[in-house]
């Protein structure tokens, strides 16, 4: 895809979550881009950790440790938009998205990307998230699974059967058959095994010690509630899709409550891929490390097309 045919479309750009980081992210960028080594430099300045290393060069376990995930791909998917921006003025061009919208942690990066919350306090922030979300996990164990070809009546019902064991609920709605639970460990397994009877396609454990998007999480949400009363807000330039409600974010309050509580709430990304759609996106680019969402969007909405940051050449 070249980026000249990218400017003539009717525009989303996509922020990936969790779980999309891996040892090298980043590292092509930042050999490639001044923009994006400027992005890497605050972080690191910010954060007073070196990030570079730990994206660049891991170890894979510290990186996914969820208190640096989260700052380490917010960081990373933010060079890739500078790099990108940089790139479209030396061809005396400008990045115009009709839309924008992340999943789950990626929401804090879109809101940096429409100039709603400042790079730095969304860095503060994700940390605090990651490290409230690894307090909460070691309080009440748990974790998270994807569940392929069942309804999502089906995996709800499942879960209710399951909660005698303990918390478990849908926590991502994130394409047609494709569905994420989240719970405490017994009812996550119970769950599982009872996916896998009724003939879930695949169900495969994922690799984050976290029960993500779930109840578990309220005290996350609350303490973030707290943070983000002090945090100055402003209305985004761009429309950004809520992941909570797959509708539009309008008021500082919104977004607000919307940083807050997404926590503890189900991610509704299918609704949120259609609702782009219906506003006439024919184009969805994912800005950040790997292709999860461009996967994703294919298999929601057949009629757009989607791209990665591999595919403007800006992964190897």
């Amino acid at each position: 895809m070249d980026l000249g045919g990218l400017l003539q479309r009717r525009l989303a750009l996509l922020f990936p979550g969790q779980g999309s980081q891996h040892v090298g992210m980043g590292e092509r960028v930042h050999q490639i881009s001044e923009a994006a080594r400027r992005i890497f430099a605050q972080a690191e300045e910010v954060l007073g950790m070196p990030l570079r290393r730990l994206c660049f060069e891991g170890p894979a376990e510290e990186l996914a440790d969820t208190a640096n995930a989260q700052p380490a791909i917010l960081t990373v998917s933010l060079a890739y938009l500078e790099a990108l921006r940089e790139r479209l003025r030396e061809l005396g061009a400008s990045l115009q998205p009709t839309i924008v919208a992340g999943h789950s942690l990626g929401e804090f990066t879109a809101l940096v990307a429409v100039n709603a919350l400042r790079f730095e306090d969304a860095l503060r922030l994700v940390r605090e998230r990651g490290r409230l979300m690894r307090e909460a996990s070691l309080e009440r164990p748990g974790g998270m699974a994807a569940v392929i070809g069942l309804a999502r009546e089906a995996l709800e019902d499942i879960c209710r059967q399951a909660s005698d064991m303990g918390l478990v609920v849908v926590a991502n709605d994130n394409s047609p058959g494709q569905l994420v639970i989240s719970g405490e460990e017994r009812a996550l397994q119970r769950a599982m095994e009872l996916a896998q009877e009724r003939g879930a396609k695949r169900v495969v454990r994922l690799g984050v010690t976290v029960a993500s998007h779930s109840p578990l999480m309220e005290r996350v949400a609350q303490a973030l509630a707290e943070l983000l009363a002090r945090i100055p807000l402003r209305e985004p330039d761009i429309p950004i899709v809520a992941n909570m409600t797959g509708k539009i974010l309008s008021t500082v309050e919104e977004i607000r409550r919307e940083l807050a509580c997404q926590v503890a709430q189900p991610v509704q990304w299918t609704s949120s891929v259609r609702e782009m759609a219906n506003r006439g996106v024919t184009t969805f680019l994912e800005v950040g490390p790997g292709q999860v969402l461009t996967g994703l969007v294919r298999k929601i909405q057949r009629d757009v097309e989607a791209y990665s940051m591999r595919d403007l050449g800006f992964e190897p």
